[in-house]
């Protein structure tokens, strides 16, 4: 971090914390949407409005018309996690100008992709699974059990992360592990 009197202010140009956060949520994201949305086909995002907690019209995924309109919010999930992933590159890209491959195995860099997927578990997983209710991680008696768990995977990722992020070399302001 630059120093100015003495004080950290966090805006170094060649920190890594805030695009390892965007890429470890944009990541975090398609691993949920690819693993428990297609390969698992646990849950979709409407796929508990049924029951939620905010009115979202049912859209059931053992119908060919709510599969679809699964499907497109799948998308548009998938797009937002696109997104993340793209904007926290052009922020890795925009920070580092030397030692790209030095900075691409730095426990920095992961620490803060595992930070920020934590930091993904524990939103996607209160406002979506919790709060809203649209889908769980995998519906049925047990899924009260299932949502805790990917909470509490967010949890032990969000402190993972920081304690490898932490066991790294920083940057400086060229780009350099120091």
């Amino acid at each position: 971090m630059a120093v100015t009197g003495g004080i950290r202010d966090g805006r170094e140009p060649g920190s890594l914390r805030l695009p390892g956060i965007v890429l470890g949520v944009g990541l975090g994201g398609f691993v949920d949407g690819i693993l428990l949305h297609q390969l698992l086909q646990w849950h979709h995002m409407l796929s508990s409005t049924n029951d939620d907690r905010i009115g979202v019209k049912y859209y059931s995924p053992r119908t060919v018309s709510g599969l679809e309109m699964n499907t497109v919010w799948d998308g548009i999930f998938h797009t937002v996690c696109w997104l993340a992933v793209l904007i926290g590159l052009a922020l890795l890209y925009a920070r580092v100008t030397h030692g790209r491959r030095r900075v691409w195995t730095s426990r920095v860099l992961w620490g803060w992709i595992l930070a920020g997927w934590g930091v993904f578990n524990l939103v996607e997983g209160l406002l979506d699974h919790q709060i809203l209710g649209i889908h769980h991680v995998h519906g049925g008696p047990y899924q009260l059990w299932w949502d805790v768990g990917f909470l509490v995977l967010g949890a032990v990722l969000l402190v993972v992360g920081p304690l490898v992020q932490r066991s790294g070399r920083s940057l400086d302001t060229a780009g350099r592990l120091v």
